[in-house]
């Protein structure tokens, strides 16, 4: 059947890959994680740090920001500032992100921090409490707030790279994984080019993490989530009350570990943003946790890096040929290995 935008045959007709898309992954017969102690679900929780990173002519943009606010009838002004979302952004830096930095560290969980380069060198006191946490992990989320759809290949691969080097020099440590946000079409290839990430997390298309052999090495892709995430409290169809939020949240888990009992443990990630962190939104996200921990070690609370250590430890490709990142050794091993997903992953707490 033709498209309704063609007269003629199209060369991917009938394809199920093509243009770095693969429309058929684990199908019916997703592989069993083996998450560690036999958990149904791994949990990751990122915090989105993005606050001092968006969009404002006092950063050098051509318009203030207008996104992902509760600055919900905010239009772009051109060449301007839109005071509203500045303050709307500054809550997060000022209030949001200690007002959940507390609860996490209230409830003993992990997380993940998505952390902008801009936006960590805007604010030295995170970044000091961010070295401290030794069961949290920092990834990229690049250098600012930006669509790189149209950006030209060597500043988003400039961008890459100093942000980097801005997590060696305020962390102590460079980034592992990375979480663009609004990728090019170059974007895998460049992280895969570079060489020191585990993964990447620029994908939906999956409830576990997958290997991908696009750009000729062996990359690992964590898929985040598009519906497990406080942003829609900023959409006229997303969530009204933290009640909906956190009844959302409790259905997915619940669904996931009942499909874990039956054999396909998953994984799921819960998105927050320091700026939505308002009081009665966090009571609802303490309320998902207490619900979290009733499931005992059948929920594996951990970073997104304990997940691609869990993957590449027993999960890596066979008979590929290509490298992998060892997470003991951080060396490079070859992958025909015979007794590869026997193995626990280190590290992750199991509550």
């Amino acid at each position: 059947m033709l498209s309704s935008n063609t007269t003629s045959e199209h060369e991917n007709d009938g394809k199920s890959s093509y243009g770095n898309r693969h429309l058929i992954g684990y199908a019916n017969n997703p592989p069993n994680p083996k998450w560690p102690k036999n958990a149904k679900v791994a949990l990751n929780f990122v915090i989105n740090y993005e606050e001092g990173g968006e969009k404002c002519v006092l950063h050098g943009d051509d318009t203030s920001e207008y996104l992902s606010s509760d600055v919900n009838d905010a239009a772009p002004v051109e060449g301007g500032r839109n005071l509203n979302v500045e303050s709307a952004y500054e809550y997060g830096s000022r209030v949001g992100f200690w007002r959940l930095y507390r609860l996490f560290n209230k409830k003993k969980l992990p997380c993940t921090v998505f952390a902008a380069g801009m936006a960590l060198e805007r604010n030295p006191t995170v970044c000091y409490e961010l070295q401290k946490m030794e069961n949290w992990d920092v990834a990229s989320h690049g250098y600012k707030m930006m669509d790189y759809l149209d950006v030209d290949e060597e500043i988003e691969r400039e961008h890459i790279m100093r942000t980097i080097e801005i997590h060696r020099k305020l962390l102590g440590k460079r980034p592992t994984g990375i979480y663009e946000g609004k990728p090019s079409l170059n974007t895998r290839r460049l992280v895969v080019e570079e060489g020191g990430f585990k993964y990447d997390s620029d994908s939906y298309a999956d409830d576990l993490p997958y290997w991908s052999m696009d750009h000729g090495e062996c990359h690992l892709i964590i898929p985040s989530s598009l519906t497990e995430t406080d942003l829609k409290y900023t959409s006229a169809n997303g969530w009204s009350i933290g009640d909906d939020f956190c009844k959302h949240l409790k259905e997915t888990l619940r669904y996931l570990v009942e499909e874990g009992k039956y054999g396909s443990p998953k994984m799921m990630t819960v998105a927050l943003h320091c700026r939505l962190a308002r009081p009665a939104r966090v009571a609802a996200l303490e309320q998902f946790m207490d619900y979290v921990k009733s499931y005992g070690k059948d929920v594996w609370v951990c970073t997104r890096e304990q997940i691609a250590d869990h993957w590449i430890e027993n999960h890596a490709p066979r008979g590929r040929g290509s490298k992998v990142v060892s997470p003991k050794s951080m060396s490079y091993f070859e992958d025909e290995t015979d007794d590869v997903g026997d193995g626990e992953a280190q590290g992750g707490d199991v509550i």
